[in-house]
C-alpha cells in the first residue's frame, strides 16, 4: 500500500504578503478552489492510497487540521515536529509510522505547496514507479524541464533500467549558461523533491548513511503522544537530530537511486512570476485575481485581496493587495521580495508573521481597527465550537452579537446572548464563549486597556490543548 507523505512546513517568505510565517503558501487558495495542499492530496484520487500522512510544525497545526477535514482526510494522521529538521529527519517519522501498521508500506514522498497540471500524468508516473519501489529502488520523480531555470537543482541520469534511469548525479542549482547546457543536453531533469520508496528500505539507507540521524528519529518515536488529530514526538530526543535533506542524507549516497521522467506541468509556485505563469492571461499578458481594471497594462500579475486595484500605462509588475499590506514589485526581481520580509523582522513587525485576519481552531478574528488603548475585531465562532476559558491582566472586552447565538460563562454566571445583544468583561474577570448553534457565530469585539497584546491571556481550560 502507497502512503503518502506531505511535507507541509514552510516560512512564508517568497509570495509575501499573502503568504506569511504563520499562514505559508500551502494554505492558500493560489491556484485552483481548493488550496495547495489540498489539491496536492486531491490529485492522488484513483491510486488507492492510504491515509495520507502530514508532517507540520507546532504554529501549523490547527490549520492543517482543519484543510483536511474539509476533504474528508483528517484521521490522527498529523505528525507535528517540535522543530524543523528538514525532511530527512521528518521522512524517517513518517516512515517510521507507516512501518506500524504495514509492514511493506510504500512512501510517496509530496511537498504540500507544489502546483501540477496534468494530474493524470502524475498519477500514471507514481504506477509506473510503484514497481521498482517495492523492488527496493529509491524512485525520485525528476521535471522535464521546459526552460533554463538557475532557482532549481538538476538530476543528471544514467543508464536506463526499464523505463526508468539510474541517477548519475545531483546537482546543485546552476548559473544560467550551465543550465542551458543542462536543458540542451536532453540529460538532466529539475529535483522535484518527491519520493517513492518502501519505508523500511529507506530506514536502513538512513541508518547506514546517516546513522545519527535514525537513531535520533528512534529515540523521538519511542514516546509519543496522541493530542486530537495530532501525533506529538519526544521534543527533546528530536531537538538532538541534526539538520539535513533527504538528498544529502541518503538519494546522494545510496546505489539504488532511480529517477522516472515526469512531464505534467509541474510548477513550485515559489515566487509571483511563477503564479503569472500559472494563471490565465488576457490579450495583453495580464493575469487579475479580485476586483483590478487595467489600462494600457501589460504582463502584470495582480492580486487584489478586499479592495480596488487600478492600473495604469505599467508593464511588467506584480501587484498584491491585502487588508494589511501592499506590494508592488518588477515581475522579473520577485526572487527578493523575501529581503522585504528580512526588514519586517528586523523592524519587529507583526506583518511578516501573521494576517489580519487570523485563522484559530474554533475559527477566526479579523482585527478591523486598533488605536492607543483599543482595538476592534470581529470574530467568528464555528458552530459547537468554544474559546478557552480564560483571563486578561490589561484589557477589558465589550461583545456585541452580529448573528447567530453565543454562550457566554463570566466568572460563575452563563447567559445566552442572541443578535443585537451585547455583554462586558470587565478586566480579571474568568469568561469562555461558545456557540451552541447550527450557524456560525458573528460578533464584534472591542478590546480597551493599556496592554492589548494577544499573548495577555490566562488559559484555565481549552479543549484545544493550549493550556
Amino acid at each position: 500500500m502507497i502512503y503518502p507523505v506531505v511535507m507541509a512546513g514552510g516560512t512564508g517568505s517568497r509570495l509575501w504578503p499573502m503568504s506569511r510565517e504563520l499562514y505559508p503558501k500551502q494554505f492558500l487558495s493560489l491556484v485552483g478552489e481548493k488550496t495547495l495542499l489540498q489539491e496536492t492530496l486531491k490529485r492522488l484520487n484513483g491510486i488507492g492510497t492510504a491515509s495520507p500522512v502530514l508532517i507540520c510544525n507546532e504554529d501549523h497545526r490547527f490549520l492543517a487540521a482543519e484543510q483536511l477535514r474539509q476533504i474528508g482526510l483528517l484521521d490522527h494522521n498529523i505528525i507535528l515536529e517540535p522543530v524543523g529538521r528538514n525532511t530527512a529527519p521528518a521522512i524517517a517519522l513518517a516512515a517510521q509510522t507507516a512501518l506500524e501498521s504495514d509492514a511493506d508500506a510504500l512512501l510517496l514522498v509530496l511537498a504540500a505547496d507544489h502546483a501540477i497540471a496534468d494530474a493524470e500524468a502524475f498519477r500514471a508516473a507514481v504506477r509506473q514507479a510503484e514497481p521498482f519501489a517495492e523492488a527496493g529502488e529509491l524512485v525520485t520523480f525528476g521535471i522535464v524541464p521546459t526552460h533554463a531555470e538557475t532557482g532549481y537543482g538538476y538530476i543528471r541520469r544514467g543508464e536506463a533500467v526499464d523505463t526508468l534511469f539510474k541517477v548519475a548525479q545531483f546537482v546543485e542549482k546552476p548559473n544560467i549558461v550551465t543550465a542551458n547546457d543542462y536543458v540542451a543536453s536532453g540529460g538532466y531533469y529539475w529535483n522535484s523533491g518527491m519520493f517513492l520508496f518502501r519505508a523500511d528500505r529507506y530506514l536502513e539507507e538512513l541508518k547506514a548513511y546517516r546513522p545519527d540521524i535514525f537513531d535520533a528519529c528512534q529515540t523521538a518515536m519511542k514516546t509519543t503522544q496522541s493530542d486530537l488529530d495530532f501525533i506529538r514526538v519526544d521534543a527533546v530526543a528530536f531537538e538532538q537530530c541534526p539538520s539535513e535533506s533527504v538528498d544529502y542524507a541518503v538519494m546522494e549516497k545510496t546505489s539504488r537511486a532511480l529517477v522516472i521522467p515526469l512531464d505534467a506541468g509541474w510548477n513550485d509556485v515559489g515566487s509571483w512570476s511563477a503564479l503569472w505563469e500559472l494563471g490565465e492571461k488576457d490579450e495583453y499578458g495580464n493575469v487579475c485575481e479580485g476586483d483590478v481594471i487595467h489600462y494600457k497594462t501589460e504582463n502584470t500579475y495582480v492580486l487584489a485581496e478586499n479592495a480596488l486595484v487600478t492600473t495604469v500605462g505599467v508593464k511588467d509588475l506584480v501587484i498584491v493587495q491585502t487588508k494589511d499590506a501592499v506590494l508592488v514589485a518588477d515581475i522579473h526581481q520577485v526572487q527578493d521580495v523575501k529581503r522585504i520580509v528580512s526588514e519586517l523582522k528586523s523592524q519587529g513587525r507583526e506583518e511578516c508573521r501573521l494576517h489580519r485576519e487570523v485563522y484559530r481552531p474554533w475559527g477566526k478574528y479579523d482585527s478591523i481597527d486598533n488605536g492607543k488603548r483599543y482595538q476592534v475585531k470581529r470574530i467568528t465562532v464555528k458552530p459547537g465550537e468554544k474559546l478557552s476559558v480564560q483571563m486578561h491582566h490589561h484589557r477589558a472586552e465589550h461583545w456585541v452579537v452580529v448573528s447567530g447565538t453565543a454562550n457566554v460563562t463570566i466568572n460563575d454566571k452563563t447567559q445566552m446572548l442572541t443578535e443585537n445583544q451585547s455583554i462586558y468583561i470587565s478586566v480579571g474577570s474568568v469568561h469562555a464563549l461558545e456557540n451552541p448553534g447550527k450557524i456560525p457565530l458573528e460578533l464584534i469585539e472591542v478590546q480597551s486597556g493599556p496592554y492589548l497584546g494577544e499573548d495577555d491571556v490566562v488559559r484555565f481550560d481549552d479543549r484545544y490543548g493550549r493550556c
